[in-house]
This record gives structure tokens, sequence and C-alpha cells, in this order.
């Protein structure tokens, strides 16, 4: 199924084609990665609906990317509970142990790291986000363990996509 198809089964569902804009551009991001210019307005003439009202939400929230992020986008909450629990000692550590600053991407296209502003959890203080996962009462060490099970993960990827890569019978 295209994306377009896949747009306009969601679409469908809605009333009036505005509402299905969160849904159509979550089904472009996983289609495209990264939602720049030419996605947003095609989008938008998908659903046929002002270019405006779909650049608003892709650029609103945080869980659209305008912009490539790395196989692993790793955002950091840094709201009141986040920052007195230790997230700005979290946020250097990880920019140390990176190699990047906040807004980057690492070399190898792997770690892409924000904060964000909240994401509820403040239970789990300090939290990350890794893609749909919530990653809380974070210390030092457990983010060292997450991220050396994140790049192992992504070593069981391309491991795979290499052997599928293979022609038949090598």
């Amino acid at each position: 199924m295209t994306m377009r198809e896949k747009i306009e089964e969601a679409a469908a569902r809605y009333p009036d084609q505005r509402s299905a804009i969160m849904p159509a551009l979550l089904i472009a991001q996983r289609e495209r990665g990264h939602l720049p210019g030419p996605v947003l307005e095609e989008v938008a003439d998908i659903l046929g609906v002002e270019r405006i009202w779909v650049y608003e939400l892709a650029t609103f929230y945080t869980l659209f990317h305008t912009e490539p992020v790395g196989m692993f986008h790793l955002q950091l909450c840094d709201n009141v509970s986040c920052m007195l629990c230790g997230s700005e000692n979290l946020l250097k550590h990880l920019e140390t142990v990176l190699g990047i600053k906040k807004g980057d991407t690492t070399p190898d296209g792997l770690f892409t790291l924000s904060t964000v502003e909240c994401l509820g959890a403040c239970e789990m203080a300090p939290v990350m986000q890794v893609g749909d996962d919530y990653h809380g009462v974070l210390d030092v060490a457990r983010i060292d363990a997450l991220l050396d099970n994140l790049r192992a993960t992504a070593g069981q990827v391309a491991s795979v996509e290499h052997a599928s890569a293979r022609p038949p019978g090598e």
C-alpha cells in the first residue's frame, strides 16, 4: 500500500479532513523518515487541506521531525520535575558519551539528542523517550546500559539488513 493510500484510508475515518492531519503526518513520517517541506505539501494535497495547517502541526509537536534524526532519537525531558531529579547532569553525560551537543546527531547516524519540555511522566523523573518507549528513573548507569542496548539493537538490524542484501545461496 502506498503512502497516499494509507493516508486516504486513515482520513476516511474522520468527518473533517483537518482532523486527519496528525494521523497522516504519522504515516508520512513512518514512510519517509522525517517531514521536509515537500512531504508536508504532499500530505496537505492528499488531504485537500491548507498547507499551513499541516506545517503548524508538524512544527508544533515534538513527535514530528522536519529534519532527519538518527536511528534512535533520545528525547530527554527537561521540565522542572526531571530537572530537580538530575536531567541537566544526564544531558551533560549524554553529550560527553555521544560526543555531540543537544540538537545534533552522531556521525554514525545512530543517535540524535534532544530535550523536550515535558513527557508527562513526572513519576518516572528523570525520564527520556526513545522512539515510542519511555525510560525513567534514570541515572548515569541506566543511561549507559540503555545506550549499550540501543547500539546492540542497531548492530542486529545492520547484520539482518546485510544478510538480506546477499544474493541467495551465498
